[in-house]
């Protein structure tokens, strides 16, 4: 099983827009990474999709494998292969780490999302995603907690998972 990012972080965007990518996530980017070895830095793809997106997601290598294998078995020349071509390879940025574990965000990408002065890191399992702080705040942490407002007292996100069915 690929190793999947867990945690959460706050780094500062200096004004060329490099950013420190957060220790955890770049051994998941090195995992993640088929062409990473020892004195290398790891490959990845930020998507930063549709206008309603209001985050960049980051995507290992295998992990963006995966969604373009999925992409390729949709018939080609279906409206449903285009878009999902046009979101995840055209609107995308293919980059690395580099050798100081940071990441640099074109311009185009802080605009999209706000990001000026510092930069929040979330991990989502197989990607991780960044935010502008104030918006991670207002959005995302507002909707996960009225969500679980809505459960009962004892509710256990567990009950969420599926079953095993592999006995394991």
């Amino acid at each position: 099983m690929a190793r999947v990012f867990r945690g959460e972080g706050l780094h500062k965007v200096d004004a060329k827009g490099r950013v420190s990518i957060p220790a955890l996530f770049r051994r998941v980017l090195e995992a993640g990474d088929p062409d990473w070895t020892e004195g290398l830095t790891p490959n990845m793809v930020i998507v930063y999709g549709d206008h309603r997106r209001k985050y960049l997601e980051c995507y290992t290598m295998e992990a963006i494998d995966e969604v373009d294998r999925k992409i390729a078995k949709l018939p080609r020349g279906s409206v449903e292969r285009r878009r999902a071509q046009h979101l995840f390879h055209g609107e995308s940025l293919p980059t690395s780490v580099d050798e100081t574990g940071r990441l640099v965000l074109p311009a185009k990408l802080r605009q999209k999302i706000g990001l000026e002065g510092e930069a929040y890191f979330i991990a989502t399992g197989d990607t991780f995603q960044i935010w502008n702080p104030e918006t991670y705040e207002e959005v995302e942490r507002k909707n996960v907690e009225a969500w679980l407002d809505e459960m009962p007292e004892d509710f256990d996100p567990l009950a969420l998972l599926p079953g095993d069915d592999e006995g394991a």
